[in-house]
Order: structure tokens, then sequence, then C-alpha cells
């Protein structure tokens, strides 16, 4: 959707500068040009050479650069975007906005554009919940500024937390893809804090206009922080050899990627699987199980959490340090021990619990009994179960036949590709953590 598109970058001063670089990255991935603004302040916490080393174009930060204003200008350089993006829009970029303020190249760029501005406050929770910069942020938003953000969270300064932090990177992505969509004819509405309101009629008295209904994303997970585990485990007898099972990860990876899609901030942790890493998706590769529970720790807390993986119920006590021999006709005696049970413990916790969790159930008969009876032993939220029988040839395949199990009941799904079962299940994770 952001092949060849072309987005101009305002960075503004303020720790979550350091989103900003991601940010690049991001936009640089899916096909979008960059060209980065740096405010003074910006330079302060991240440096002109690391923009442009990512977006791979010039950095502009000074006003009156003989050179830039000969060759492009401000306006030019303004005009020249698709779209203008303020990340992070600090308390004062949005009042110089606000105001007509132009004192620097970032702030003749936002006022001299002809083009839409998409912004992403980051600032302390009580210098965005001030009057001045509520007046400013409902001002703007009724001039027809997009706002993403800001999130609730914890702050830079040690104990402050609310509302303030910047949006995450995917979730700015996800903001700029919907502001690039092509416009509807006779559609004169504004997003703002997921609320539609009517934009102003030309020459009204300043005000956000009438609230006309909640906007509905077409990435219903921006602003979801998303787990998934997909694949085996392996877990070694030696060095050269390994208990596992015959899971592909194919399934796993298509629902992170599916989240992805959705908006979410996604962690996939995958053990040894031969498929591509999903694009947007932070992945974290493992080998045991020990390791991916390790990982999922790391990577709570989260809204929603997927438990795809084939985890090896056992492991080797002893794994052997050399590669095992042959001793005569007597094969080796294996003492085994139960790995740990990553679905169950998650389920379980009474700090940080994810507020949905999904397990899978991959049976061979009795299919819907065993995964009632699974979600009642872990104690998660629903189990996705399927039949992986020989015959099915589910396992390593394409298409997939699953059931939902829940507590009110089972949803049986017909016989769908894998990338299918991954939309319907994210469409109704986004249901479910719905407000």
């Amino acid at each position: 959707m952001l092949v060849g598109r072309r987005i101009l970058l305002i960075i503004g001063g303020g720790i979550a500068a350091y989103k900003a670089l991601d940010l690049i990255r991001r936009l640089k991935e899916r096909g979008a040009s960059v060209r980065c603004v740096m405010t003074a302040a910006a330079q302060e916490f991240v440096t002109p050479l690391s923009a442009a080393s990512l977006s791979q174009e010039k950095v502009f930060t000074d006003l009156f650069s003989l050179t830039d204003e000969a060759d492009i200008g401000h306006i030019a350089l303004s005009r020249q975007a698709d779209l203008l993006v303020v990340a992070p829009a600090t308390a004062d970029l949005l009042a110089k906005l606000a105001n007509g303020v132009a004192n620097d190249l970032a702030s003749n760029a936002l006022l001299a554009t002809d083009k839409p501005v998409l912004v992403a406050p980051a600032m302390n929770p009580r210098m965005w919940q001030h009057p001045a910069t509520q007046r400013n942020a409902e001002r703007l938003a009724a001039d027809g500024v997009l706002f993403v953000g800001p999130n609730v969270g914890s702050m830079a300064e040690r104990g402050e937390s609310g509302a303030g932090r910047m949006a995450e990177p995917l979730e700015i992505v996800a903001a700029i893809e919907a502001a690039l969509l092509p416009e509807t004819p006779g559609v004169s509405q504004v997003p703002y804090h997921n609320v539609i309101y009517q934009r102003a009629p030309t020459g009204a008295a300043p005000g956000m206009g009438e609230a006309v209904g909640r906007l509905e994303p077409a990435r219903p997970l921006v602003g979801r922080r998303v787990l998934v585990t997909s694949g085996p485990t392996h877990e070694p007898i030696d060095p050269v050899r390994y208990i596992a099972n015959r899971s592909s990860g194919r399934q796993g990876h298509a629902i992170a990627r599916a989240a992805a899609e959705a908006g979410a901030y996604v962690t996939l942790v995958s053990g040894p699987v031969a498929q591509p890493d999903p694009p947007g998706v932070h992945v974290v590769h493992v080998e045991s199980a020990r390791e991916m529970l390790e990982a999922v720790e790391v990577a709570l807390p989260a809204d929603a959490a997927v438990f795809t993986a084939a985890v090896a119920d056992w492991r080797v006590a002893d794994a052997a340090e050399e590669k095992i021999k042959k001793q005569g006709t007597a094969a080796p005696t294996l003492t085994l021990v139960e790995n740990p049970d990553i679905l169950a413990h998650v389920s379980r916790m009474t700090k940080g619990r994810p507020g949905l969790v999904v397990g899978f159930a991959a049976e061979t008969e009795h299919v819907i009994e065993h995964a009632k009876a699974k979600l009642a032993r872990k104690g998660c939220d629903w189990i996705v179960a399927n039949d992986v029988s020989p015959e099915t040839g589910i396992m390593g395949g394409l298409s997939n036949t699953v059931h939902l199990v829940t507590a009110t009941g089972v949803d049986d799904w017909p016989t769908l590709d894998k990338d299918e079962v991954a939309r319907r299940l994210v469409a109704r994770i986004a249901t479910a953590l719905r407000p």
C-alpha cells in the first residue's frame, strides 16, 4: 500500500524520538520513500546521521540553509510529499501548528503544506491533559489534522504514567496507510481519538464540530499487543539428535502475519521452522521448550496471546555432550522429564496475564472432547482444536479444519486455507478485545 508513497517525517524533541528511527525502517520495508526534518530538540536525542542512514535520504535541520533553500526550500519540501507525519509530536509542535507559529524548519514546513498531516503526540501526561494542549488538539482536529495516539503507559520520568506515550511504530504505519486511502467523495469528516467528528465548515467558529459516530478502523488491532508462538520445539538428546514433532509453523506464522496486518504490535516466538519471518512482526527464534517459555515471559505483557506452537511434552533429563555411540546391540536408556507447560503457566498468571489466552489442541481422536478437557485443565479462554491424523494432511499442509472451543460452546469452521483460518481467528480476537 505504501510502495512509491512519499512521506515527510518531522521528528520532534523527546525521548520518543528513538521510535522515529524504527518508524523509518518500517516505512522503508513497505516501499515508501522517507525524508526527515529534525528539530533542534530532536537532535539532542537522535542524530541526523542515524535518520539519514535509515532513510537513505538527506536529513533537513536548518531553515536558513543556503544550499537547502536554493535546492529544495521548505515549501517544496513539504509539498513534494504525499503525507506529513510528526512523530513525536511534542506539545510545542502541536501549539505551533494550532496557532500558526513558524519559527523553524519543521513549523514552516507544516504551515506551508497543502498535503494531509498526521501527528503522533508524545509528552508527559500532565502536559497532554493541560487545557492549552487539549485546546490545541481540538483545534487541529477541527482543521483536519489526523491523530494517532497518544497511548497510555509508563513514562520516561520515574513513577509517571498515563496518556502521553507515543504510538508504536507499527500503529503509526497503520494510521499512515489509512490516511493515504482514497477519499470518499462528499465525505467531510475527520477521525480524532477513535471518534468521527464532522469537520467544521469554512468560516465557522473554531471547535470540533458535532460528533457523528465511532470510527471503526480497517485495522481493528491498532494499539494492541499480540503474542504468538509457532512451530515445534527441539529437545536435544545429544549434539546431533533431538525430540520433536511434525509441526511446520505454517498456521502460527499465518496468525502472526494476520494480527500484524490488523494493526497489532506482534511478537512471534518461533521454534525451528522453514517458514520466512512474517513482515512487520518482531520474531524471536528459539529451539527448546524452556527457551520458548523464557521468550514468552520477556514478551509479556500482551493484550492477547495465541499459543500455536507444538511444544514437546518431554525432554531428556541429561542430554549427552557428545554423540551417543552404539554400544553393542543394547539401545541407550533415555530418562525423560516433563517440559514446562507454557499455555497453563501463562493462563494461571496472577499478574500480567493477557486479557485473552488462546491455546491450540492438535488431536488424532475425540477432538472436541479432548479440547474441552484441555480448556478446563489449562485455564485458558479459548482452544482451537484440529484433527492432525495423518490422513488429514494438516501437519505441514496448506489447509486446516478447526473447531473454536470456548466456555460458551463450540464453533465448527469449514475447511479453509491456513491464511483464512488466521484472518478469521484474528477477527474474533479483535471483537473479543473491543471495549
